[in-house]
């Protein structure tokens, strides 16, 4: 077995050797707790026979424990610099890939296409960069791309809006994006300790597991998204207020708006935050004939 690369004292020796310094703009916060690292791992039942998709691999902790419990591992670094130190950290693995790319403007499908042939359960397992973790999750989501989920690293506090239920205060237009195309839960809490460096805030992983089929069955699942977006603009507001400052042309369409709600049997004064993703999807069915482009 090798020496775990996620030790404190390890950690600090790669970065020596290197003279790597953590840039803020990345968002590099590198995982030290072999344990931590284990337990995600453990989240994403890999098989011998899985692949696993990591994104910001830093200096190849994560990627470390997902090579010795997958098949393949393709890991998508942004920072050129780190891609000599990968080189020599994950050297004793032969079934890693990395790939010198923004994961938010590569051809995913391509990659796994690719690296990936004939692997059927593939699941994305990540410590993500915190700063473009939702236009991360939202880009591999909606790519649908051949995956069974995720289970990812993230601030607390996201992790707490993607997996809320209704009628609670962190419930939102992201909680309905995200459940609409997966169940969400929180995996496990991390507290800042075990990064170097620090971040500011509190960590969580979330396992997210992609629906056979989408809770709700909508005419056009980019208009549900408009109309949920749209319910949400102002938090202490109606539902019926909001739908007229958030769709187009919303206020001249008011009359519109009152009868969808009606329809569906929504009360126009309740808040967005109250609303099931069903009752969205039915909310948003009915206002497509005026408002979709």
């Amino acid at each position: 077995m090798h020496k775990d690369i996620a030790t404190p004292i390890r950690t600090q020796e790669i970065l020596k050797k290197y003279g790597f310094s953590f840039k803020k703009s990345l968002g590099q916060n590198f995982l030290i707790d072999p344990n931590i690292l284990r337990n995600i791992v453990s989240h994403a039942n890999l098989t011998e026979n899985s692949g696993a998709i990591e994104v910001g691999p830093g200096i190849g902790a994560l990627t470390e424990h997902l090579a010795r419990s997958a098949k393949k591992v393709v890991s998508f670094e942004i920072d050129q610099r780190l891609l000599p130190v990968l080189e020599d950290t994950l050297s004793p693995y032969n079934n890693v890939t990395i790939v010198h790319s923004d994961v938010l403007k590569a051809d995913v499908a391509k990659v796994i296409q690719e690296e990936m042939p004939g692997i059927e359960d593939i699941m994305v397992v990540a410590n993500l960069p915190y700063y473009v973790t939702t236009p991360i999750l939202m880009k591999l989501l909606n790519e649908r791309l051949p995956i069974r989920g995720f289970v990812v690293m993230m601030q607390k506090e996201v992790a707490d809006r993607i997996t809320a239920k209704p009628g609670t205060k962190e419930y939102g237009s992201l909680s309905i994006a995200i459940q609409y195309y997966v169940k969400a839960d929180i995996a496990m809490t991390v507290p800042k300790t075990v990064f170097m460096p620090q971040p500011n805030v509190d960590s969580a992983v979330i396992r997210l597991i992609k629906h056979d089929e989408p809770p709700v069955n909508v005419i056009d699942e980019d208009f549900l998204f408009v109309v949920t977006r749209a319910s949400f603009v102002q938090r202490r507001k109606t539902i019926f207020n909001n739908l007229q400052s958030g769709l187009p042309n919303g206020k001249v369409h008011k009359e519109k708006i009152m009868d969808a709600l009606k329809a569906v049997n929504i009360e126009p004064t309740r808040r967005g935050e109250t609303l099931t993703i069903q009752e969205f999807g039915k909310l948003a069915d009915a206002l497509y004939p005026t408002f979709a482009k």
